[in-house]
């Protein structure tokens, strides 16, 4: 068995919150044009290819994204 405890590894003291600034962070992670929706676009694009090199160079770009 194992205990979950939720705790960052640095501790982080927010004395200005911006709501403004959080939102666009989140947008460019996991948003339609974020990091995230890249790198599952690749991913996902791998699987219609014929060619085994172009598999590999999409699965590579999809793990670093």
């Amino acid at each position: 068995m194992w205990i979950y405890e939720k705790k960052l590894e640095y501790p982080v003291k927010i004395k200005n919150p911006n709501a403004k600034l959080a939102k666009a962070i989140i947008t460019q992670l996991g948003g339609p044009d974020g990091e995230l929706g890249a790198s599952l676009r690749y991913l996902n694009q791998r699987y219609s290819m014929p060619y085994d090199e172009v598999i590999g160079i999409l699965t590579d770009i999809g793990i670093e994204d």
